[in-house]
């Protein structure tokens, strides 16, 4: 009953209109990082209104959403699974955190992603072997990819940087520009907190590193720094 009443407050916040700008902007297009993916057009503020609305929602009522076809239901139920993870004991984050791997088929687009692996993944493993994020560092599957690199966005907020760098290294032959974002993004994100720590990484990679991905990982340096990292004369 929770789930059709879920769906029945998704359909009526529907917008046929916004829908289709994000079908568009999210590449669902056939060739597209999110091909066939069904956008309802719901903003995620709301989303995350209606995830503290139903806080009270099942670990496996979630699991229900998280299975569906339609982008906001996915999203929706990984909100919910954020906010009973934070709320949880140890043996239901541990449960979650095992529920979320168990379903990166259905964690795959660059929003759903970022939006909880840090708060999941990234919170779970905090104190527990990293093993897990370099399995699905070396994935075939780009969004486990983007899950091992946006999970460590948990660790650079406690100032621990060791496995970014690391992950960084070995996500910097990808051929995925959404990777390339991502781990530029995460370098940019140490700098802010302990810019020579970014530095000696840039100095040692950044003639290899994708042109996307530097460009993220230099973006609060002063143009003229950028310039030199660019043009290879640092």
């Amino acid at each position: 009953m929770t789930i059709h009443k879920i769906r029945t407050k998704l359909e009526k916040l529907a917008d046929k209109e916004r829908a289709e700008v994000l079908q568009r902007f999210f590449k669902t297009g056939p060739g597209g990082y999110g091909e066939g993916d069904v956008f309802l057009g719901i903003r995620v503020p709301v989303l995350r209104k209606l995830a503290k609305e139903y806080q009270s929602v099942t670990t496996n009522e979630a699991q229900q959403l998280l299975k569906s076809s339609i982008h906001e239901e996915r999203l929706l139920a990984l909100f919910i699974l954020v906010g009973a993870y934070s709320k949880g004991d140890e043996s239901a984050r541990k449960s979650i955190y095992e529920l979320y791997l168990e379903n990166t088929q259905s964690i795959n687009n660059w929003d759903l992603v970022d939006g909880s692996a840090e708060h999941i993944v990234g919170a779970f493993l905090m104190d527990k072997s990293k093993k897990p994020l370099y399995l699905l560092s070396k994935s075939k599957n780009l969004w486990e990819r983007r899950i091992s690199i946006m999970s460590t966005f948990y660790f650079i907020k406690r100032n621990e940087f060791s496995e970014t760098l690391k992950i960084a290294e070995i996500l910097i032959s990808d051929n995925e520009d959404l990777i390339h974002k991502a781990v530029g993004w995460m370098l940019r994100e140490v700098g802010k907190r302990h810019l020579e720590i970014e530095k000696k990484f840039l100095k040692d990679h950044y003639r290899k590193m994708p042109r996307t991905m530097l460009r993220y990982a230099i973006e609060r340096f002063s143009e003229p720094k950028r310039q030199l990292y660019l043009k290879g004369k640092i």
